[in-house]
C-alpha cells in the first residue's frame, strides 16, 4: 500500500527542524551546516525530498497566466505535486506570506501538472502569529487543486 504523497511530504516537514538541527552538531570542529534563509531551506529540503521520490524538478516553470508565469521551487511530476517554500522573517510577515501564497496557488493551478500544492512556511523564529489558523485559512481544494499549508517548525 502506497502512501499519499502529500502525507510523505507532510511527514518530512513535520521533522525537517530536527534535521536541521542535527546539521548544526558536527563532529571534529567542522563547521555547522546553518538554515539562514530561504535557500538553505530549498538546498535541505530538496535533497530529503530526493529520499522519497523517484523524479524532483527543481525551480519549474508555470505557464503564463495574467500576464507572467511563477517558478515553483519543486515539482513532483509523477505524483501531480507542487512544493511552494516561504521563510518567515520580520520582513516576510503574516499578511505578506499569505498574499504571496495566495499568488503562488493561482500560477500553480494553471500548471498540467499541478494538482496537490504543499506550501510550507518554515518559521524557526515564531514571526507567524496564529500558525494553525494561518493553515487553516490557506488550505483547501478548489479548481481541481488540493492546497495544503504548513507552518513549521510547530510551536
Amino acid at each position: 500500500m502506497s502512501v499519499d504523497p502529500v502525507q510523505r511530504i507532510c511527514h518530512l516537514l513535520d521533522r525537517f527542524q530536527q534535521v536541521a538541527d542535527g546539521l548544526r552538531s558536527r563532529r571534529a570542529n567542522r563547521p555547522a551546516i546553518e538554515i539562514n534563509d530561504e535557500y538553505d531551506v530549498q538546498f535541505l529540503l530538496g535533497g530529503l525530498l530526493r529520499l522519497h521520490f523517484d523524479d524532483v524538478e527543481p525551480e519549474s516553470w508555470t505557464p503564463s497566466y495574467a500576464g507572467g508565469s511563477a517558478r515553483m521551487d519543486f515539482l513532483l511530476r509523477q505524483e501531480q505535486t507542487a512544493v511552494e517554500i516561504k521563510y518567515a522573517s520580520a520582513s516576510l510577515n503574516d499578511k505578506k506570506l499569505r498574499e504571496q501564497l495566495i499568488v503562488d496557488c493561482d500560477y500553480y493551478r494553471q500548471h498540467p501538472a499541478c494538482k496537490r500544492l504543499v506550501c510550507f512556511v518554515y518559521d524557526r523564529d515564531g514571526h507567524v502569529q496564529n500558525p494553525r489558523g494561518f493553515e487553516a485559512a490557506l488550505t483547501e481544494g478548489r479548481d481541481g487543486m488540493l492546497v495544503t499549508t504548513l507552518v513549521r517548525p510547530k510551536r
